[in-house]
């Protein structure tokens, strides 16, 4: 079996007896000469990358059908990246000899030009810059497949320890084909962590030396992933950066690999507190699930480490009055207490959060706090604000609580404060989910303590960087990473000291950062910062309307609008902005829109399914480090939406109505175009270099008219 991948582009004419109808496909978007109803298909792709220190080989395998009722000849087009070396190149059946060509860009220009003059469709063109592989594949049998496979090998550039792997593929936001890809990567020196900001990644590291990954996805997009290689250090940090004249610097993201515990030293021992909702509504499954979810955080902590439990109903009870320590009879004597639970009574909240949170921790421990509760607070204090307000201040000990909302009857803005001010982070539990499934998947990833209360911040001069995400820094757990983004001024290098408890006490770790390798190819880094920042933002609003209050939202709405049109990057308050009828340039009536979306939804929905919806957009949002390129959310029936007529390009976006992509700079000026160029003529090819000159040649994917600003001007391309 042959088989291939990537960004490919196939022309497929039918056979040489007859008339050569050509065809170029975009396995990642679409067929490009639309009077061929039934050219061959990509119908999926799949890759195997294999990185031996700073070498890679990729090997794309590709299934190829076709529909027709005749043999038909594909000719396909693989871009690669500049610099790699064709290994092979293979196809299964038929007796003809495999043959492909690898081009340097400025060959494969050439014949993207060609293609392009022929069709009139500038897709191709958004892989200007790359290498190609050039073959030719016959037969592809009458209603059958044919498989092709590539291999080719590069040398990855290294950023200090940061070395970047990049597969070029397609940025049309219509890409529909599925992808499946499996890298396999080993360092002499070591991995200290795996990073991917395009695609969602199962991540599995088996020792120092190796690490594995996984991906399917149907998403569009280069697929990239960056690795931390060990370094001599305790601490190895990377920096990647995004130049934006437009803010006097750019934005930023840090990778932060945490140092490992030496041989000798003592690791980090948890205290888990189980806080458990007995009210009356907990009846039946869900307090089961609840219970075998207490017993099995109980029975996964080590021996040594400490626990307690704490139920509540309108009273709140304890399992000790101090957290002890896991043996054998204190396990026993816990599963002799979560067995004998039983419901009844109503929901107070505020009192067994302030006795969960007032305990003393046990010396040299860090305190967590898994907090389930499947209803409104009933009984007692059931101010929102109060509870949130008795969690900012009486929380001495610093407390990290993890909550779960099980159902869709409780109160989602407040779950998601209390974790997000303890460091923490929220859990919703659908009516058909399984709680214990929820709480173990949390109480997994809280293994191995690495670095507690980390802190970073700018040495030299601090007004230099700005809206850093997330704030304040998580707790980094064994396997995990530190990921920062944010804002910086001027060119000069930027200057940083981490922060943090570890396994050999308080430590702190400075960092210098150039910026001189800042790139516009980087443009993900700004996307990824706007995507948080709305989140945050939106989350600040909904925390206004605790307890039914109203307030002046105008300066956060403001933002978020400018962020959302600017970036591409749309929630349910803002999807309207792409539908047909919206004008960018109508920014006082847009406002005023997302005003009221946010006043009427996020601000009044506390509960609910609607509220869940929102609870889970916020934190997928907020804590999320892979693009969202689709603008996926759920809507207020906690349906999944896509917004599919709007396309991230670089760090802008365009907007579809009718047959015209309008990037959002256009949009809102509404002016005439200054300039109309043909596609395929002279001056459209002047245009792709100055394009590619500023790394915004994927526009060219979409299909349609083009109207953007350009270097000052604004130009149709049509």
């Amino acid at each position: 079996m042959k088989t291939l991948l990537a960004a490919l582009f196939l022309s497929s004419p039918v056979l040489a007896q007859t008339a050569r109808l050509p065809a170029w496909i975009s396995p990642n978007t679409r067929i490009i000469a639309p009077h061929l109803q039934q050219s061959v298909q990509v119908t999926h792709v799949d890759v195997r990358i294999d990185i031996a220190d700073q070498i890679a080989v990729t090997t794309l395998d590709i299934a190829l059908h076709n529909p027709a009722s005749r043999p038909q000849e594909s000719e396909l087009f693989v871009p690669v990246p500049q610099g790699a070396v064709l290994k092979a190149f293979a196809f299964e059946g038929g007796n003809a000899e495999a043959t492909a060509r690898l081009l340097p860009r400025d060959e494969a220009r050439r014949i993207y030009d060609s293609i392009v003059a022929r069709t009139r469709d500038p897709a191709l063109l958004e892989f200007v810059g790359n290498a190609v592989v050039k073959s030719s594949v016959f037969p592809v049998p009458a209603n059958g497949t044919q498989k092709v496979r590539v291999t080719y090998e590069q040398l990855l550039e290294a950023d200090g320890a940061r070395l970047d792997y990049v597969l070029p593929r397609s940025e049309a936001v219509e890409y529909s084909v599925p992808w499946k890809l499996t890298l396999r990567a080993k360092s002499a020196t070591g991995i200290a962590s795996v990073y991917s900001p395009s695609h969602e990644v199962a991540v599995k590291q088996p020792n120092n030396g190796e690490a594995s990954l996984t991906c399917v996805t149907k998403d569009p997009g280069a697929f990239r992933v960056s690795f931390l290689r060990e370094t001599k250090d305790e601490m190895t940090a990377s920096l990647l950066a995004y130049p934006d004249p437009k803010i006097g610097g750019g934005y930023f993201l840090v990778m932060i690999a945490p140092p490992k515990p030496k041989a000798d030293a003592k690791p980090i021992k948890r205290e888990v507190t189980l806080v458990i909702d007995r009210s009356g509504s907990m009846a039946g499954p869900k307090l089961d699930q609840v219970k075998a979810a207490a017993l099995q955080v109980v029975e996964g902590l080590d021996d040594g480490e400490g626990f307690n439990l704490i139920v509540y109903n309108e009273a709140v009870e304890m399992f000790a009055a101090q957290p002890v320590i896991k043996n054998a009879e204190t396990t026993k004597q816990a599963r002799d207490y979560i067995s004998a639970l039983r419901v009844s009574g109503g929901t107070n909240i505020h009192d067994s959060v302030v006795e969960a949170l007032r305990q003393k921790p046990l010396d040299g421990m860090l305190p967590i706090v898994l907090f389930l509760t499947d209803g409104l607070p009933t009984i007692g204090q059931t101010s929102e604000k109060a509870i949130r307000e008795a969690v900012a201040k009486g929380n001495p000990h610093q407390r990290r609580v993890f909550t779960f909302g099980v159902g869709v009857d409780v109160n989602t803005p407040l779950l998601s404060r209390i974790a997000r001010e303890t460091r923490a982070s929220a859990e919703f539990v659908l009516p058909k989910e399984d709680v214990e499934v929820k709480v173990g998947r949390v109480f997994d990833r809280l293994r191995g303590p690495l670095l507690t209360k980390p802190a970073l911040r700018v040495l030299d001069d601090p007004n230099r960087v700005s809206d850093l995400i997330p704030s304040p820094l998580p707790d980094v757990f064994e396997g995990e990473q530190i990921l920062l983004s944010g804002t910086y001024r001027g060119d000069a290098p930027l200057y940083f000291q981490l922060t943090g408890a570890s396994a050999e006490g308080e430590r702190h770790f400075d960092f210098t950062f150039n910026l001189d390798k800042a790139s516009t190819a980087n443009a993900y880094v700004a996307r990824l910062w706007a995507s948080n920042k709305i989140a945050v933002l939106g989350e600040a609003i909904r925390d206004l309307g605790a307890d039914g209050a109203t307030a002046n939202t105008t300066e956060l709405v403001n933002e978020i609008v400018r962020l959302s049109t600017q970036f591409g990057i749309l929630t349910e308050y803002t999807a309207f902005l792409a539908e047909e009828g919206t004008s960018l340039a109508a920014v006082p009536v847009n406002t005023m829109r997302v005003t009221g979306n946010y006043n009427d939804r996020a601000m009044k929905m506390r509960s609910g399914p609607a509220a869940v919806a929102q609870a889970d957009n916020f934190n997928k949002a907020v804590e999320s480090k892979q693009l969202n390129v689709r603008n996926r959310f759920l809507d207020d029936k906690m349906n999944a939406i896509e917004i599919t007529n709007v396309q991230q390009c670089q760090a802008g976006a365009f907007f579809n109505k009718g047959n015209r992509w309008t990037d959002s700079a256009a949009a809102k000026s509404e002016r005439a175009p200054d300039r109309t160029i043909e596609i395929g003529s002279t001056e459209f090819g002047r245009l792709v270099d100055e394009l590619a000159a500023d790394n915004r040649q994927s526009l060219l994917a979409l299909r349609g008219e083009l109207l953007l600003e350009h270097r000052g001007q604004l130009v149709l391309i049509r």
